[in-house]
């Protein structure tokens, strides 16, 4: 096959407000039935020399796909227009982009959108989701005209930005929650990871039943987010390259054209990082095709990053090229701009029959592939069983219930005192053992935190890793580890926990919340020295109003576990809840183990949220709740107070669920002289508990035992309390 060298310059050397860029896309239109290949030269510098496989795309071929991408603008015009709402910057201006991605260079079969071999999209520029909605409607998802005239209205499928199948939404073909920026980016990463992984663990000599790319769309914001940075490093280092993200480079945010805030070179950047970089004109059918192909064709260790220089709104004259472009200011103009590109006049959602025709080829020629696949997939199954079995229940996300799990991990036989860190590390090595595709990473803590997997390998490129390994070093980056995780839990093949100090989950708290509202289960979080028992690390480092701040996020379990056994259940729920994270919150200091009950009774009251950990001998007259490392000292309270009940409480919103029957049993409404402990602030105890000791200040420098005494968290203080009560 003959091969052609490709350079890859900005062709933009003329000022991008010029009149000479303000063409039609009829003129486009036209454009795309003659041969150019995509690239002029320019004084500019060359940014990419690569050798690749002609890929320019054929006459007949390129009259289509210039026809779905005006197309797919009307679309985009016609619903923001309708919803008097959304933003119509991307999806006009990176038209060409999607109709390159959908119509000739992804892998996808439109009739199984879960097909576990596809290639991956991700818009991290969430808030131009009509660009999104309207590709899968050409595409033949089932996604219909109705839902897209239903844009951002309640219950329809096309929210106000992409969100991942889950309660609310079921939209097909939407692999990611976007609309925070840059996480779509670094979500892409994540899903780049776990590809790799399952190309690590499944495929084999004979059989070849992963191997895709991950896509992703971004934009100036989500390039001047820090979490994307992170990431990219992160991707770099490990080699991803089979992460391609392309750069609607448009010279625009909201509030200014974007020189007013950035002057980097961004491609110089993601050189320095190792990345492949390439630059080309964002609107020539060709220099996308070449660039995206050459990208995929590339095994080079390296992820891609395509910038596709663009103009914001484009067909649009009168918003094109500025800020204004970015939103719904054009509405006024949608008429008159769709008519400019080819819309018949007066139509609303028009797609021609032509450009069904089209897809309706683009999903033979995909359906072939999957076909071929699906034969792959069928000899590997029976060549192995065993490994067939384990990607069929990581798919369906089947694992051992916690009924089960209890039983089939020993009891610890912990007696002495130890810090639930500790206690998480062996409970990890059982999990491990019983969920074959549950992995976990820590952002350079992993000695601290203790939740590397024993005997599992190391994640990545180099040194001693490979891509099977269940260990992941993500390095100082928090908040990219967040959006790394949800990545994978996004591409559907791993159960991934990540560990950090608890006080440090600021770094991630916006990938925390993401993963609450995207349901995803498969995401849970290992946060250690949990508060003031850190000591003399002081205040920067003891947290007080963390697992407070963690719990009032929706969905989100949080689980501070009182001893061994209880955090034995955290590690069970956090890998066996299906519909949203969980947060697990664990001790550096040691704290006294309750043996006086029976240790599948802890763990099955754990599970539950709540439980009695010591019942009263006498009249009850008094409840204690506590949590964590507190209820030591319940018990130590209430050991010579023989009406006195103790409930251990790990995690709220889990006790908050059972049934009412349920919580009555634990927190009898005739009670009502209750008091609650914790090492935190005290505001949401008070849902539980009349009197609240808590830690309502920051803490200070000094040994850890010195500062739980002087902030009042000893037996002693809690009696003292109960006294005055």
């Amino acid at each position: 096959v003959g091969t052609h060298l490709l350079i890859i310059i900005n062709p933009f050397g003329l000022n991008r407000n010029s009149s000479t860029m303000k063409f039609s896309m009829l003129a486009l239109a036209a454009t795309a039935l003659t041969a150019v290949h995509g690239f002029s030269v320019s004084p500019n510098s060359v940014r990419q020399v690569t050798p690749l496989f002609s890929s320019a795309v054929d006459v007949d071929t390129k009259a289509a796909l210039a026809t779905a991408a005006n197309e797919a603008r009307g679309l985009a015009m016609d619903s923001i227009a309708a919803a008097h709402s959304g933003h119509m910057g991307l999806p006009l201006g990176a038209a060409e982009v999607g109709a390159i991605l959908y119509g000739s260079e992804m892998t996808y079969n439109s009739k199984d959108p879960t097909w576990i071999n596809r290639d991956r999209f991700i818009l991290s520029a969430g808030h131009g989701s009509m660009f999104l909605y309207s590709w899968l409607n050409l595409a033949g998802f089932d996604l219909p005209i109705e839902e897209l005239k239903n844009f951002r209205q309640y219950h329809s499928q096309t929210p106000g930005h992409p969100e991942f199948p889950n309660s609310e939404h079921n939209t097909p073909g939407i692999e990611s929650t976007t609309g925070p920026l840059g996480q779509g980016v670094a979500n892409a990463v994540g899903l780049a990871a776990s590809e790799k992984m399952a190309e690590a663990v499944y495929n084999t000599d004979d059989h070849k039943i992963f191997g895709h790319h991950i896509f992703a769309l971004a934009g100036d914001g989500c390039f001047q987010e820090g979490v994307s940075a992170e990431s990219a490093c992160f991707a770099a280092h490990e080699k991803l390259d089979n992460l391609i993200i392309l750069y609607d480079a448009n010279e625009v945010t909201l509030d200014k054209m974007a020189e007013y805030t950035q002057s980097e070179d961004i491609l110089k950047r993601y050189e320095a990082y190792g990345w492949e970089v390439y630059d080309i004109d964002g609107h020539d059918l060709d220099a996308v095709q070449s660039a995206i192909a050459a990208a995929k064709a590339s095994d080079n260790g390296k992820p891609k990053f395509i910038k596709c220089n663009t103009i914001i709104g484009k067909g649009m004259e009168e918003t094109e090229g500025t800020n204004a472009a970015h939103g719904e200011a054009g509405v006024p103009y949608v008429d008159k701009a769709k008519v400019n590109i080819g819309i018949p006049e007066g139509e609303k959602w028009y797609v021609s029959e032509g450009t069904r025709d089209f897809f309706g080829d683009v999903q033979k020629k995909n359906q072939a592939a999957y076909d071929e696949w699906q034969a792959t997939f069928a000899a590997w199954k029976e060549a192995n069983p065993a490994l067939a079995k384990q990607l069929d229940d990581a798919v369906n996300d089947n694992v051992m219930s916690s009924e089960d799990m209890i039983d089939n991990i020993p009891a610890t036989g912990q007696s002495d005192a130890e810090a639930t860190r500790v206690s998480g590390n062996k409970a990890i090595q059982e999990i491990a053992r019983i969920v074959p595709h549950y992995i976990s990473g820590s952002a350079d803590l992993h000695g601290s935190c203790r939740n590397y997997i024993e005997d599992g390998g190391n994640f990545g490129a180099g040194f001693d890793k490979s891509y099977a390994g269940r260990n992941l070093y993500f390095g100082i980056r928090e908040h990219a580890m967040g959006s790394i995780l949800n990545g994978f839990a996004f591409h559907g093949l791993f159960k991934a926990s990540g560990s950090t100090f608890l006080v440090f989950v600021d770094y991630l708290r916006p990938t925390v919340r993401v993963a609450s509202l995207a349901e995803l289960g498969a995401v849970s979080y290992i946060l250690t020295h949990d508060s003031i028992g850190v000591g003399e690390d002081g205040p920067t480092h003891q947290p007080v109003e963390t697992v407070s701040g963690l719990r009032v996020i929706p969905n989100l379990d949080v689980y501070r576990p009182g001893d061994a056994e209880e955090t034995v259940a955290a590690m069970i729920h956090s890998v066996t809840r299906k519909d949203g994270p969980t947060a697990l919150i664990f001790s550096r200091q040691n704290v006294d183990q309750n043996s006086d009950v029976d240790y599948k009774e802890r763990r099955a009251g754990a599970l539950k949220g709540g439980y009695i950990a010591k019942k009263e001998s006498a009249d009850l007259d008094l409840i204690i709740i506590a949590t964590g490392s507190e209820v030591q000292h319940a018990l130590k309270a209430a050991a010579d107070m023989p009406g006195a009940r103790v409930v251990s409480m790990p995690c709220t919103s889990v006790f908050d669920k059972q049934s009412a029957d349920y919580k009555e049993s634990v927190l009898p409404s005739s009670c009502t002289k209750r008091i609650a402990m914790e090492a935190g602030v005290s505001d949401i105890w008070y849902k539980y508990a009349s009197k609240v000791i808590g830690v309502d200040r920051f803490g200070f420098s000094a040994p850890g035992d010195t500062v739980m005494e002087e902030l009042g968290m000893t037996a002693e203080n809690l009696k003292k309390e109960i006294a005055s009560m």
